[in-house]
C-alpha cells in the first residue's frame, strides 16, 4: 500500500459527493448538518488539493465538470465502504438484540430483503426479524410496523422518512408468449395483447393511459391484487405485466416489450416513527436497510 498516495481528507470527498447527489451547497450542507461556507471551503478544498475542477456553475444550479463526474464514480465506491465498515462497527459496539418489524410489497419483500437481512444477521446476529409482506401501508404510528419500505412519501411530521432509491419499471413478457402472440412494434400494438391485472384494474388502466397505452377490461385476463402472482402469471406466458427492472433482470425467460418505451419511475422510501428512530436496534437497521436498498442490493432469483 502506497500510504504517501493516500493524502486527501475524508471530509472534503463526503462534502464533494453531498454536493453532487443534493444538487446544490445549501441542501449538502443540511444534509450533512453544516453551514453552507464550511462545505462550500471543503469542497474547495478538495479542487485545490487534486488540482481540478469538480463543478461549474450554470445559471442558478451547479454541474458536474467532466473530472467531477469521473471522480464521483470511485467516491460513491468509497462512501459504500465506509458506510458497511460503519454499521459492522455500530452492530458489535451495541450489542443490538431484540425484534424488529419491518413491512413491504410482497415482490419487494422476496427479492430485495432476503439478501439485506442476511448481511444484518452478520452484523447483529442476536436481533429477531420479522417481515410482513403487505401491499397496504401498514400503520407505523399505531406500531402495527417499526420499518417501512414503500413507493410513496408518508406525509405524517411524526414520521421520519428518506428517499433512498429511484427504481424504473418496464413492461415484460415471457418470450414463450410473445413467440405466440407476437412482439408489438409500438405503443398502439400493446392493446392487441393480454395483461397481467394487478389489484384494481380501473386505476391501472387509468395509470397507462397518459403513456400512451389505452387498454379496456378486455385486455386484462388474469388479475391479482399480490404482486408476487401477478409476476408468477406473466412468468407463465398469461400476459404482459409491469415489473421492476431490478426483478425482470432475475428472470431470463422475461423479454422486455417495447425497448424503445420511456421507462416507468418510482421512488423507494423508507420510514420509520421518530421515537423509534431513536432507539439503537431500529437504528441500525434502518441503516442496513438504506445502504442494501440505495446499492440495488438484494436482488437474487429467489423465485425462479
Amino acid at each position: 500500500m502506497n500510504w504517501d498516495a493516500i493524502s486527501f481528507d475524508w471530509n472534503q470527498v463526503r462534502a464533494f459527493l453531498a454536493t453532487a447527489e443534493e444538487g446544490s451547497f445549501s441542501g449538502a450542507a443540511r444534509a450533512l448538518g453544516l453551514t453552507q461556507p464550511t462545505l462550500g471551503r471543503q469542497v474547495a478544498g478538495l479542487e485545490q488539493k487534486l488540482g481540478i475542477a469538480l463543478f461549474e456553475r450554470i445559471g442558478r444550479s451547479l454541474s458536474l465538470t467532466p473530472s467531477g463526474r469521473e471522480l464521483l464514480e470511485h467516491v460513491r465506491v468509497m462512501a459504500e465502504a465506509a458506510s458497511r465498515v460503519s454499521l459492522v462497527a455500530s452492530g458489535q459496539a451495541q450489542d443490538v438484540s431484540g425484534r424488529v418489524m419491518i413491512t413491504a410489497s410482497d415482490v419487494l419483500s422476496a427479492y430485495h430483503l432476503p439478501p439485506i437481512l442476511k448481511e444484518l444477521r452478520a452484523v447483529a446476529p442476536a436481533l429477531e426479524i420479522e417481515v410482513v409482506a403487505a401491499n397496504d401501508i401498514r400503520d407505523l404510528q399505531r406500531r402495527e410496523a417499526d420499518i417501512a419500505i414503500r413507493h410513496v412519501r408518508p406525509e405524517q411530521p411524526e414520521l421520519f422518512a428518506r428517499l433512498v432509491r429511484e427504481e424504473t419499471a418496464n413492461l415484460y413478457a415471457s418470450g414463450a408468449y410473445l413467440d405466440t402472440r407476437g412482439r408489438p412494434k409500438d405503443l398502439g400494438g400493446l392493446s392487441a395483447h393480454d395483461f397481467i391485472g394487478f389489484g384494481d384494474v380501473d386505476r391501472m388502466i387509468a395509470y397507462l393511459e397518459p403513456l400512451g397505452i389505452h387498454l379496456s377490461h378486455d385486455n386484462f385476463r388474469a388479475n391479482c391484487a399480490l404482486g408476487l402472482v401477478s409476476w408468477a402469471l406473466a412468468r407463465q406466458g398469461l400476459g404482459i405485466a409491469a415489473m421492476s427492472d431490478l426483478v425482470a433482470a432475475q428472470c431470463p425467460e422475461m423479454e422486455r416489450v417495447l425497448p424503445t418505451m420511456e421507462p416507468i419511475t418510482f421512488p423507494v422510501w423508507l420510514t420509520t416513527h421518530r421515537e423509534l428512530h431513536t432507539s439503537r436496534r431500529i437504528r441500525l437497521v434502518f441503516d442496513v436497510l438504506a445502504d442494501g436498498l440505495a446499492r440495488g442490493t438484494g436482488v437474487e432469483t429467489v423465485l425462479a
